[in-house]
């Protein structure tokens, strides 16, 4: 039986919870690769509550540390909003100084893997997510306008670099089937331990919501979907009406029925909590939005002839291989290209922008 851990903490004393979510759901950390995966949806303030709070991650980099890997990775992709600013994301928010010198911008390396022809046939995963023995994920506990809540298995989404994220968004159509799509990447790597920032929550109209609510706890467990599942509960949602849980329960990634999950700790409904529309109307009517996610679907990488000196750095950098050498000045192929910013942010000439 699943089990789901509810434990009572402030960001003052998170790592009591993590210790416990440790001895509850042990991992075999030591000699082995690790990946920590906190959710970075862009920058802002820690205490704007859009990101995992940098005071639960410090104490998992900690925990983690303590427990003698052979090597420790801290890292996101942010999301559609931010994705190129990734460095950026993590300073702003704190969560440069709490992975304690172990952040990696692993949307940098990627490589492509099978996915869904249904939607594309190929994506690029980050690479330091193939690598991973032990991967580690910090979701928050939000709301979210498409997906009406993000937890443990939306906050996979973040291991897909660059415009591939707006990609499926553009390819799924509407919000049924962007339900299905959030599990099919989620399924690409499941990870082994979800921590969720349960301290302070969203409601509203998330992921970025200015609705936070004071909820006091953290919470923990080894299977995504039980997870999912009572914090669903918790909002004051039926689990059996988020597509996302149907999906993944199809293709038998476990089961979302709270009767067959054990509770560790004390399972409330949070009063009056304000929830987006369950169709996904918030994202999927909004032109603005649409408009954005499309114009990010159309970046490609330019370089201004009279600033590169074809020094190549950006064609040996490039995660999937998009550039090479037309004459003096890199061109890009448009199937290939991610738009993960690698080359912009790499190049030493600052000779190439995105159009």
């Amino acid at each position: 039986m699943p089990k789901v851990m509810i434990h009572p903490a402030g960001y003052d004393n998170v790592r009591q919870a993590v210790d416990r979510a440790f001895e509850l759901f042990p991992v075999e950390v030591t000699g082995r690769k690790v990946l920590i995966k906190p959710n970075v949806l862009r920058a802002s303030e820690a205490k704007e509550g859009i990101v995992t709070h940098p005071a639960v991650l410090r104490s998992v980099v900690e925990k983690v540390e303590g427990m003698d890997p052979s090597s420790l990775v801290v890292g996101d992709n942010p999301g559609i909003f931010s994705y190129g600013a990734n460095e950026e994301s993590f300073k702003k928010t704190g969560l440069m100084e709490a992975a304690k010198g172990y952040y990696q911008n692993i949307g940098n390396d990627s490589q492509k893997v099978d996915f869904n022809p249904e939607y594309m046939p190929m994506v690029s995963l980050s690479r330091a997510v193939l690598e991973a023995d032990i991967i580690i994920s910090l979701p928050k506990f939000k709301t979210h306008g498409l997906t009406v809540m993000t937890g443990a298995i939306k906050n996979s989404y973040g291991l897909l670099p660059g415009a591939q994220k707006a990609q499926l968004h553009k390819a799924a159509g509407n919000p049924e089937r962007f339900h299905e799509v959030v599990v099919e990447v989620f399924r690409l790597r499941v990870p082994d331990l979800f921590i969720v920032d349960a301290v302070v929550g969203m409601e509203g109209n998330g992921p970025a919501s200015p609705d936070l609510l004071d909820i006091g706890l953290i919470m923990a467990s080894d299977d995504a979907m039980a997870m999912d599942a009572v914090i669903a509960k918790m909002m004051g949602l039926e689990p059996g009406r988020l597509r996302f849980l149907q999906k993944a329960k199809e293709i038998g990634l476990g089961d979302y029925d709270l009767d067959k999950i054990e509770i560790i700790g004390e399972l409330k409904t949070l009063s009056h909590f304000k929830l987006p529309p369950l169709g996904g109307e918030i994202i999927s009517e909004n032109k603005v939005i649409q408009e954005m996610m499309h114009s990010r679907t159309l970046l490609l990488p330019q370089a201004d002839a009279e600033l590169c000196t074809a020094c190549c750095t950006c064609v040996d950098q490039c995660p999937v291989s998009a550039l090479s050498m037309n004459g003096d000045t890199p061109l890009v192929d448009a199937e290939s290209c991610i738009t993960c910013f690698c080359c912009q942010e790499i190049c030493p000439e600052k000779a190439i922008t995105l159009k």
